[in-house]
């Protein structure tokens, strides 16, 4: 079986400074083992109409379920998300096990 991804998409609250999530984010996963990685952006490209409004996208890639399960059961994660929540507007959440297509090069 592949990875388990956490696909994150967000519209932040007006006056929030994105930067500081953003720092605060990287440093959850860099503390936690059991994120295998995390990639994230901000749109630029899409029409309004096709964003509905939401401007960032987080991804991050776990080796199996229940290593996800322990990020989301982690001390720092409960911390973390009660900050993350406090400065989103709107979001998606995606958990799902990934279906490789075509591998990296």
């Amino acid at each position: 079986m592949g990875d388990f991804k956490h696909l994150v998409i967000a519209k932040f609250k007006d006056g929030v400074v994105v930067e500081e999530v953003l720092k605060g984010m990287e440093k959850l996963v860099s503390d936690i083992d059991a994120v295998k990685s995390f990639e994230w952006g901000q749109d630029i490209e899409s029409q309004e109409m096709l964003r509905q409004g939401f401007t960032h996208a987080f991804l991050m890639t776990f080796n199996k379920k229940e290593d996800f399960t322990a990020f989301v059961s982690h001390p720092n994660h409960v911390e973390f998300s009660a900050t993350f929540s406090a400065a989103i507007e709107k979001i998606v959440l995606l958990d799902f096990p990934a279906v490789l297509a075509k591998a990296p090069k």
